[in-house]
């Protein structure tokens, strides 16, 4: 054996070796602090999706409105329309039994970020509501239109049956894929 070959690393050999094992340390940093980043955004997102959820449930009556507010860091807005149900309307050309409400929370944070919440409510109508809609006066004693409550909840003697579309209600995050007991619109806004 020469001399020159029981010597050990180069000074090159181990510039290269420590150079490579540096970058493999900074790639596992930047990754660990990516984690991070998008652990910051999941936990962000899940709370804005909470409040979404808390101020949809909050609307009980049965009446268009339209309010913002704040809830912490996050922003919100909230939007509930009646829409038309041609399935609900009766064939006779009576008044319907149900109305369907679409409600919607916008809720933003960090400037960029947003979430939407969609979900549609039932609501039968009311002995008040018919009554005004066939231009007759309410009966003594029924609680005006909108009364708190009524939202979602059939009245009793209404006959629907438990599962049925009308007993159904809750938010449906609109970025979710419809199942076959989604409420959510697809494309209506």
């Amino acid at each position: 054996m020469t001399l020159r070959s029981e010597r050990g690393f180069t000074l090159l050999e181990v510039l290269v070796a420590l150079t490579i094992l540096g970058l493999a340390v900074v790639a596992a940093i930047q990754g660990f602090a990516q984690g991070l980043r998008l652990l910051k955004l999941s936990g962000d997102h899940q709370r804005a999706m909470l409040v979404a959820d808390l101020k949809a449930r909050e609307v009980v009556s049965a009446e268009e409105l339209e309010d913002q507010g704040t809830e912490g860091e996050f922003r919100w807005h909230r939007t509930m329309r009646l829409l038309e149900a041609p399935d609900l309307q009766p064939e006779t050309g009576d008044q319907p039994r149900w109305r369907v409400w679409e409600i919607a929370v916008l809720v933003r944070w960090d400037e960029r970020r947003q979430v939407e919440l969609r979900t549609l409510r039932t609501a039968a109508v009311t002995a008040a509501e018919d009554a005004t809609a066939r231009g007759e006066a309410p009966a003594p004693g029924t609680p005006p239109p909108g009364t708190p409550g009524g939202l979602g909840r059939p009245q009793p003697g209404a006959g629907v049956t438990p599962g049925s579309p009308a007993t159904r209600s809750g938010p449906t995050p609109r970025t979710t894929t419809p199942s076959s007991r989604s409420t959510t619109p697809m494309g209506r806004r």
